[in-house]
């Protein structure tokens, strides 16, 4: 009896853990996705290249709930999905516009969350995930850094 009692003991083992590290994977996007939630202001933006006006950025506002963003640029909403992937490196957002300018395009971003600080690099072409932090001349890389309001 204690023969069979073993094995099964260990198959039990092994199942726990794997159901344990299969939430831990699935759960490691919770803290992310809970972190960037919030109200955010541009201190620092950059378009194909170009750094955006300051004039520019007073005008411009983020918030981030539970899978969904709004932004307004003046009195201009801007409203969609927000997906967070922190299992990549860099960490990735999809953003999908469902309300707006943006309705129906979706955006490839990467971002880095460092305290009230986010960092988010969107590509405004829709075509692929950018791979660093930086925009350049000739494309729609849009680099913005954003702080907690």
């Amino acid at each position: 009896m204690r023969m069979t009692v073993k094995p099964m003991k260990k198959h039990i083992i092994c199942i726990c853990f794997t159901v344990f590290v299969s939430f831990a994977a699935v759960a490691a996007d919770l803290p992310d996705a809970k972190l960037v939630q919030g109200n955010w202001k541009p201190v620092k933006a950059e378009l194909g290249g170009q750094p955006m006006a300051d004039e520019v950025l007073k005008t411009i506002s983020l918030k981030i709930g539970e899978g969904t963003y709004e932004v307004h640029v003046g009195n201009s909403p801007d409203k969609g999905t927000v997906a967070v992937d922190s299992s990549t490196s860099p960490k990735s957002m999809t953003i999908t516009g469902t309300e707006g300018p943006n309705k129906g395009k979706t955006f490839p971003c990467i971002y880095e969350l460092k305290g009230d600080t986010l960092r988010i690099c969107y590509d405004l072409s829709g075509v692929k995930r950018p791979t660093e932090f930086k925009t350049k001349a000739r494309t729609k890389l849009y680099l913005v850094t954003y702080t907690r309001k």
